[in-house]
């Protein structure tokens, strides 16, 4: 059986290799420079939780986005560079610090931690979904849908680790009037 991802990546590729090279429009470019940005915010938020958590599961799952967050963020600077976009600004990086000198009003939790990471996982995955359906050169949907992918998988990572512990924030139920009880 066919992969679905394989096939749209085998589809695009043989777009891509026919298609001309066109200069970015600016939404393209927007949406490049919004996405490395992103991933260096989140790099200097990941070295944050390094330096406050002890745990030894969260300072893997940390030590994983680092590491997809580094390469990606490259994908995304060589890409812009090849194509003449200038990089954002980002917050410097953190040095390592021993989490048990960050002084406990200050520190954050395990589960601020993820929570957090969730969160810059699940707007990571929105910003590639919408770069990706509004990319009218096929090269940078790919781009998108590739870093999209990544982080989806990534993100039931997390989320297996959050619901273990019981970290998830869940919003109150929704039960419609007239719906009929459960039992």
């Amino acid at each position: 059986m066919t992969n679905i991802f394989s096939a749209i990546k085998d589809y695009l590729q043989m777009k891509i290799d026919s298609e001309p090279k066109n200069p970015l429009h600016v939404g393209e470019v927007m949406s490049c420079w919004m996405y490395l940005a992103l991933m260096d915010e989140a790099t200097v938020y990941i070295q944050i939780g390094l330096n406050t958590t002890n745990d030894d599961d969260v300072r893997k799952i940390l030590n994983e986005s680092m590491k997809q967050c580094d390469v990606q963020g490259q994908r995304f600077k060589d890409f812009m560079k090849t194509e003449g976009v200038h990089l954002p600004p980002t917050s410097e990086q953190r040095p390592n610090s021993d989490p048990d000198g960050v002084p406990l009003g200050v520190k954050m939790t395990d589960d601020e931690i993820m929570n957090g990471l969730s969160l810059k996982t699940a707007a990571a995955v929105m910003q590639c979904a919408a770069a990706a359906s509004q990319s009218i050169r096929n090269d940078v949907g790919l781009l998108f849908l590739h870093a999209m992918l990544e982080k989806m998988k990534f993100g039931t990572e997390v989320k297996e680790l959050m619901r273990k512990r019981g970290w998830i924030k869940v919003p109150p139920y929704y039960y419609p009037p007239g719906m009929p009880k459960q039992q």
